[in-house]
């Protein structure tokens, strides 16, 4: 519904948002669920939409499957940077090709990608699982008590520092593309590390931003970041390449695909049931 940066045109989360998923203000919006309801019966997508990819395809499309496909070629920077002129008129149009191998290669990618940034808990698989381990090891303990008080970085040596001074804990090898990784702007690294600093920064929604942990513990957490972030970046490569595919392939156009109806355009609404259970 925005406007999106450099970087990936999507992002994916476990987790239901109860604020602005990216920019953390009041509201849980800009989300598109893959369900619809909490039973996970009923798919968020256009009624006809898998029955037709499937006609084409000569093979069964779940909506697991779409969804993988389309965080396949959504979640790649090369995405962005080809259309860079065209994305200033949100939302994002997604490419949907006829090949059918094609579609199962950017899909498979994408639920690689989903399972990883999710750190695990969706679209598990053989070969796909918790996080995988990555380059980056915590060589210097940081210090438990106080919280650090920030964080530096030092390109050439690629080593990251969380705390100041001779304390400061220490973390590599952290690359530059790792630390710089960003979404539409949003420093990943740095700004994960501000959010847990004696003085953190950022929008605080309600009084209970203020009940924070009093000591460091959070080095496995930060690793996996690290490690999230590394393993996307080594992905790039095959989704830019696979995202050239798409594009050079015959594509669905508009009128080839069934539109929503006005009921599937609204958001569903909560059930005593799944009231409850939240």
């Amino acid at each position: 519904t925005e406007v999106v940066g450099r970087g990936p045109a999507a992002i994916a989360t476990a987790a239901v948002p109860d604020l602005h998923h990216f920019r953390g203000s009041f509201g849980g919006k800009h989300v598109i669920p893959l369900y619809r309801d909490a039973e996970a019966t009923a798919p968020n997508i256009t009624d006809g939409l898998i029955e037709r990819l499937a006609e084409v395809y000569g093979a069964v499309v779940t909506a697991e499957r779409l969804f993988a496909y389309a965080y396949g070629v959504l979640a790649q920077p090369s995405y962005v940077e080809r259309f860079w002129d065209e994305l200033e008129q949100p939302p994002p149009r997604l490419p949907i090709t006829k090949e059918a191998n094609l579609f199962v290669r950017v899909a498979d990618l994408g639920e690689r990608l989903l399972n990883l940034h999710t750190y695990g808990e969706r679209f598990r698989g053989p070969g796909r699982g918790d996080t995988p381990q990555g380059q980056a090891r915590c060589t210097k303990p940081v210090q438990p008590t106080p919280l650090p008080r920030g964080h530096s970085y030092e390109p050439d040596e690629q080593v990251l520092r969380v705390g100041d001074g001779k304390d400061a804990g220490e973390f590599a090898p952290v690359s530059p593309e790792v630390y710089g990784y960003s979404v539409s702007g949003f420093a990943v690294v740095g700004s994960w590390l501000e959010r847990r600093q004696l003085e953190p920064v950022g929008r605080a929604s309600s009084d209970l931003d203020e009940i924070r942990p009093d000591r460091w513990e959070f080095a496995e957490e930060l690793l996996q970041l690290l490690w999230v972030i590394e393993e996307t970046i080594r992905l790039q490569p095959e989704g830019a390449a696979l995202l050239d595919e798409v594009c050079a392939s015959e594509l669905f156009t508009a009128d080839e695909l069934p539109e929503p109806s006005d009921a599937e355009r609204q958001p569903p609404g909560v059930t005593r049931q799944g009231a409850l259970r939240l």
